[in-house]
């Protein structure tokens, strides 16, 4: 099995040293993917040659659902490889099924994410002020970081779109408990933020 189980080890009322970590990981097509890649993979390039692609990516999700699970997919592995690189993107998507808008919004989800890292990991953190960034299940992690920067910076987009994706995609991708955690955190993000940046 591809996924990594956790043990869960959260407690009931959260510290600052409390692990978001939980069991099992889900994350079917990702991992499907990229069987045998490990944590750490050189580069995006190398992991995929020795992983070929297959076709179980495919499904009748909206353009944008579709675009957002793409960018999920393509964050978390940046954040595996750290090359956060136009090339590795572009790379990864050639890999995966989905239309060209889906594409297109993939890549807007991922530069605007990368580039707007820091102030997307200053509001997560003033959102979640008893967990400590490093500490939260990766998956997690990696989707709040693009749904936050959905809320603050991607104006053409509503609010509450943003927050029903981002909780809808959390019970694909993680745990039983990522959804609800997702919301909480995601919820106090847009009444602390400060809306739209202009």
């Amino acid at each position: 099995m591809c996924s990594k189980r956790w043990i869960a080890l959260a407690a009931k009322t959260p510290t600052r040293d409390t692990r978001h970590f939980w069991s099992p990981w889900r994350w079917p097509i990702f991992c499907g993917k990229f069987r045998n890649v490990p944590d750490c993979a050189p580069n995006l390039e190398q992991a995929l040659a020795e992983n070929p692609t297959d076709s179980a990516f495919h499904s009748p999700r909206t353009t944008r659902r579709k675009g957002r699970e793409l960018a999920l997919q393509a964050l978390y592995q940046i954040e595996m490889t750290g090359d956060p690189s136009g090339a590795a993107v572009d790379l990864f998507l050639r890999h995966f099924e989905g239309s060209p808008k889906a594409k297109e919004f993939a890549r807007r989800l991922v530069s605007g994410t990368v580039s707007q890292r820091a102030e997307i990991d200053r509001l997560i953190a003033a959102a979640t002020e008893h967990w400590r960034l490093d500490r939260l299940a990766k998956v997690d992690f990696v989707l709040l970081r693009m749904a936050v920067y959905e809320l603050r910076f991607c104006a053409d987009i509503p609010m509450s779109v943003t927050l029903d994706e981002a909780i809808e995609i959390a019970k694909r991708f993680g745990s039983e408990e990522s959804a609800g955690f997702i919301n909480g955190v995601l919820d106090r993000v847009a009444q602390t933020s400060g809306g739209k940046a202009e």
